[in-house]
């Protein structure tokens, strides 16, 4: 047994002051008090609860900030344009440097504070489009990253047949490829059972999007699948997507999903940008969730997701990273309040007609729905039979310490940065201090040496 004592330890109704945290060996928690105990380690620190990252492409961090120098051209620079630097990227990629790259991924995520990821994996094959001889080789590197940074995994094989609406995949995109749901299914029973041999590492299933399976596959995948674990799939990113979707199925994708599939909590649908009013009731209806990427979609140029009706309606969302343009949690939540802020002039994106405290809320979104992305269900934030997840964040900052205790959660909201964490916790025990993780010069060598043999930076 060991005891933590904190400055302050975040609940969802209020901040837990002077707290002492006992777990066991594991770092589960055993017993949350404000009295004292005898024996404790004290960490000068408030502690929040972990960040869940529901929506992560591993690789694509290899070219985060290389696609921002734009040419003269009379063709369009904007999603379709980024996604053919991607396809490149995708195609050279060796296991090995997948797993140096998703690696380092993963030590920032930690840095920045997330202690959990749903890793949406698509890029199965080997460079010329053939399964390896371990189906699940290139999601097993995942997990033995997530494994040697300490970040926990929820691996998500994706389920992608199609290059677009009734069309045939094009060579580019051949390492991501099920020939047919069986194919696709044997890739995840195969993921199902790599995940078994590594700690914190769960499952979930995927198709790409709409676009990238039929109708008639993604029902049979929706009734055949294990309800046990979650399923994810992109949908309604692009303008493109939706005109291409009414020309194939005379239907708006979210339309589409609503009448075709039986939505519920195990449904993470990725982006939902452009949805009309309808459909963005109907989807909070549902009980789906969403999952939101702010730096990616604003920096791909996708477009606004429709809070306000959604929310209105009961839906809940979770953040993701996506291409990792950016990998701040507290900086996705305000990408995202900005955005809908200019949108309605409106400052209450979160809380909408509610009397609170915006920042509290998002938090609470934000982390509920993310455990529901990862196969999860929690009551609060830190609970005893519960890991101890947590960043901790330094009380000595000057706009944290200057803070009464009933601002200090927006006040780490809306003005944080990395340069106010003291560090990460997962089950119970440090994986990042004082600005880096505890393994960062052999992870980062290795990340640098697999990014000089890729040649694309």
């Amino acid at each position: 047994m060991k005891t933590y004592k904190f400055k302050g330890l975040l609940t969802k109704d209020a901040w837990l002051e002077d707290v002492f945290v006992q777990i066991d060996e594991e770092g589960i928690i055993q017993q949350i008090s404000q009295q004292k105990a005898s024996d404790y380690e004290e960490v000068h620190a408030y502690a929040l609860p972990g960040f869940q990252n529901a929506h992560s492409h591993a690789f694509q961090y290899a070219m985060a900030g290389l696609a921002e120098r734009h040419q003269a051209s009379s063709m369009a620079d904007d999603f379709w344009s980024w996604r053919e630097a991607m396809y490149q990227l995708a195609l050279s990629m060796n296991p090995d440097q997948m797993e140096a790259v998703a690696t380092m991924l993963y030590a920032e995520m930690l840095r920045q504070g997330y202690t959990e990821v749903a890793e949406f994996h698509y890029v199965h094959h080997d460079k010329d489009g053939k399964p390896y001889t371990k189906l699940a080789e290139m999601g097993e590197r995942l997990l033995a990253a997530a494994q040697k940074t300490g970040i926990k995994i929820t691996l998500i094989p994706v389920f992608y047949r199609y290059g677009g609406f009734g069309q045939a995949a094009n060579e580019r995109q051949r390492r991501f490829l099920s020939h047919d749901l069986e194919s696709y299914l044997r890739l995840f029973d195969e993921s199902r059972s790599a995940v078994k041999n590594y700690a914190d590492a769960s499952v979930g299933y995927a198709a790409h999007s709409m676009r990238a399976v039929s109708p008639s596959d993604l029902k049979m995948l929706c009734q055949v699948r294990q309800p046990e674990f979650p399923l994810h799939m992109h949908i309604a990113e692009q303008k493109q997507e939706i005109k291409a979707c009414i020309q194939y199925l005379k239907s708006r994708p979210v339309e589409w999903i609503l009448n075709n599939l039986n939505l519920g909590p195990n449904y993470h649908l990725v982006h939902s940008t452009h949805m009309n009013r309808d459909e963005s009731s109907a989807l909070g209806e549902s009980g789906a969730h969403v999952v939101l990427c702010p730096s990616t979609e604003g920096n791909l140029g996708d477009g606004l997701f429709s809070m306000r009706s959604f929310q209105e309606h009961g839906g809940k969302w979770s953040i993701g990273t996506d291409s990792h343009i950016g990998l701040n949690p507290f900086e996705e939540l305000r990408i995202l309040d900005y955005g809908q802020r200019v949108h309605t002039h409106n400052r209450n994106s979160f809380i909408g007609e509610e009397a609170g405290d915006n920042g509290a809320k998002a938090l609470e979104i934000a982390f509920f729905a993310g455990k529901k992305a990862m196969g999860k269900e929690v009551e609060d934030y830190f609970e005893v039979g519960e890991a101890l997840d947590a960043l901790l964040i330094d009380p000595d900052a000057p706009l944290i310490a200057s803070s009464t205790i009933e601002n200090l959660t927006s006040t780490i909201v809306y003005t944080s940065d990395p340069s106010m964490h003291k560090g990460t916790m997962v089950n119970g025990k440090w994986k990042v201090q004082e600005g880096r993780h505890l393994d960062h010069a052999a992870i980062s060598q290795n990340f640098r040496t697999a990014i000089k043999e890729l040649g694309n930076r």
